[in-house]
């Protein structure tokens, strides 16, 4: 199969970013799927029962960032 990758950032409210966070976790814990588009075309990516989860937090004087990463 080939690759597919989609990627986006845009700067959010932190209100907005956790909504993005709650719509994804609600995706994966009811549908077993993650949907995006790219260029037009419409995606769903299946998600088994078992996954890795990652968590990674960093913090800095001049930037912070949380990590979250989902693979199978």
């Amino acid at each position: 199969m080939e690759l597919i990758e989609h990627a986006s950032r845009e700067r959010l409210s932190r209100e907005a970013a956790a909504e993005r966070l709650r719509r994804l976790a609600d995706e994966l814990s009811r549908h077993n799927e993650v949907p995006f588009s790219r260029e037009g075309m419409k995606y769903r990516v299946a998600v088994p029962d078992e996954v890795t989860f990652s968590l990674e937090v960093e913090v800095g004087d001049e930037k912070s960032e949380i990590e979250v990463e989902i693979e199978w």
